[in-house]
């Protein structure tokens, strides 16, 4: 009988406790959190562990001895008795300090409160980093997405979250999305969080952390996350990897990508996903994140109109130093970062830091207030972020905006798409390449002075290049944006090429009357025999020229469903 009940017993893998089979799942839930280690959580170990008999006999013990940091499952690691002492020692100093320093806390108090400033500023994250919002409601901008009655918003509140693949422009929120489902899935329990980056995780990494998810699912019908910043760094093959994973729920992927994934990442991986669009963030979205970085800095917002900036009065000044920041200041910044509220905190990081080691070296026993103007603001961005790839997406967009502009003579916004261009970067020979097809495409013989307009251009920007050749650029833009169109050229070999590629069977040969007969076995095979030589006759001469089975074909008003 009492074997029989020692085999109905479970011994619990994090405790080594022994448990009745019914009770063990509730006490595993309990367990593990007890002993989980958040830390471990956001990034996979580098190798498995294995238990050292050997080890464990040489330190005269008798223990076992294994390494944590090395271990498969992150949630089974347990505190060591050394960390245990540890802590145990430090639990009456702690009281100490506890007791100490709450009756000098009324006095510091204010203090505190006035420095937040420099506390934050002072350490090595950028300030994007430290304020990055851990909940929806922090998260600005990005209404269409996980606004209120979304679809999104619905999953993520009910945690049934599928793949997803975000992708928008740099700093508008893709990284943070992810941290914020990071963070409702930790305290809810629901599921694991794993992040890696493509631009330096390997394959070896994605299947270890895939090991852990089966793992996981098996042993504690857990889920796992894996999110993978820059997927788009992932070749074919690597992404293939998540394929089987993904469409099994053994993992559920996010992506986060700048990159178009219908070129980047792979079709078959992209079926099993949602791509979700994050769009740049707006002026109004940047203010907002811009003030919640204010309060959390504890920095004062100075007014525009004169009579508000009175506030910085002589009390203000014999007081404990402050930081005020114009609101024409944030503004600019909101205006400047183009969408990126990356760019927009860390501006504002460095305008005050600057400002706040400038005040410190100029004066250093007087308190005066710090103000942070609007040319400090300008001074740290220089100018504007503008969101230009020359080889992404956006060199494809606005090459076709340009394009598209000159096509419709509207030479206002051709210019526009040429400044975003060539202020972005983009190389001006490539554009002066594509003014020249224009010029044969678009206009053709409507002007044919466009052709030549367009061939100058290119040399003149070959010669001198940026930034004198600009204006060449824009003289040229303007030119065949005001000239008249006509495709009936390029129509019209559009039409030729058709009609070849769809031909069936061998192409018909070259009629004999017009191939040419330099020597006399062609003139006896009849080559060019029969021809009339035009300038020889007064009038229009009727002959072919066409080979017979296309005679009678026009390609200048040709359809190709008339083959």
């Amino acid at each position: 009988m009492a074997g029989k009940k020692e085999t109905g017993v479970v011994k619990c893998p994090v405790c080594s406790g022994d448990f009745e089979p019914s009770r063990i799942n509730s006490h595993l839930d309990e367990c593990l959190l007890d002993h989980q280690t958040p830390s471990s959580e956001n990034t996979p170990p580098a190798k498995k562990a294995r238990v050292s008999d050997e080890a464990g006999s040489s330190g005269g013990t008798g223990g076992v001895k294994t390494d944590r940091a090395a271990g498969v499952f992150s949630l089974f690691h347990t505190k060591t008795a050394e960390a245990k002492a540890t802590e145990s020692e430090k639990e009456p100093n702690t009281n100490t300090t506890t007791s100490s320093s709450s009756s000098s806390s009324s006095s510091t108090t204010t203090t505190t409160s006035a420095m937040r400033w420099e506390s934050l500023l002072n350490t090595d994250k950028p300030l994007a980093e430290q304020l990055r919002p851990t909940t929806l409601e922090e998260y600005f901008g990005q209404n269409k997405v996980v606004g209120e009655q979304t679809l999104l918003r619905s999953l993520l509140q009910s945690q049934e979250i599928p793949s997803l693949i975000f992708w928008g422009p740099p700093g508008c929120g893709k990284t943070t999305l992810a941290h914020i489902i990071a963070s409702s899935s930790k305290k809810k329990g629901t599921a694991r969080f794993v992040t890696l980056s493509a631009t330096s995780a390997s394959t070896n990494d994605v299947r270890e952390v895939i090991k852990q998810a089966q793992n996981e699912l098996r042993l504690c019908k857990r889920k796992t996350i894996l999110f993978i910043d820059e997927i788009h760094r992932f070749n074919k093959s690597q992404q293939d990897t998540f394929l089987p994973h993904v469409e099994c729920g053994t993992i559920t992927l996010i992506g986060a990508t700048t990159e178009n994934p219908s070129f980047q990442v792979n079709s078959a991986l992209l079926s099993r996903c949602r791509v979700l669009v994050l769009e740049k963030l707006s002026v109004a979205a940047m203010g907002l994140i811009l003030h919640r970085a204010v309060d959390s800095l504890g920095l004062r917002v100075l007014p525009d109109d004169a009579v508000a900036q009175k506030h910085l009065t002589s009390a203000d000044r014999c007081s404990e130093p402050q930081v005020w920041i114009e609101q024409k200041a944030l503004d600019t910044i909101a205006h400047l970062c183009d969408g990126d509220a990356r760019a927009g905190l860390n501006g504002l990081q460095l305008a005050v830091q600057a400002c706040v080691a400038k005040a410190r070296n100029t004066n250093t026993h007087i308190l005066q207030p710090i103000v942070v103007q609007e040319v400090h603001i300008k001074e740290g961005l220089q100018r504007s972020h503008i969101l230009y790839d020359k080889a992404g997406e956006e060199h494809y967009n606005c090459i076709s905006a340009l394009h598209k502009s000159m096509r419709g003579s509207d030479k206002n916004a051709a210019l526009y798409w040429l400044g975003r261009m060539l202020e972005g970067g983009e190389d001006p020979l490539y554009v002066a390449r594509r003014l020249v097809r224009f010029a044969s495409e678009d206009v053709g013989l409507a002007d044919p002075a466009a052709l030549p307009q367009a061939v100058a251009a290119f040399q003149a920007c070959h010669f001198i290049g940026m930034p004198e050749c600009e204006v060449i650029l824009a003289q040229c833009v303007v030119y065949l944006a005001r000239a008249p169109k006509s495709v009936e050229v390029y129509m019209a070999y559009n039409n030729v090429k058709t009609c070849l590629r769809n031909h069936k069977g061998p192409l018909p040969p070259v009629p004999l009357h017009i191939r040419n007969a330099p020597t006399k076995l062609m003139k006896e095979l009849g080559c060019a025999k029969g021809y009339k030589y035009n300038p020889a006759f007064n009038g229009p001469v009727d002959q072919e020229y066409l080979p017979e089975e296309l005679r009678g074909i026009n390609f200048f008003t040709w359809k190709p469903t008339d083959l």
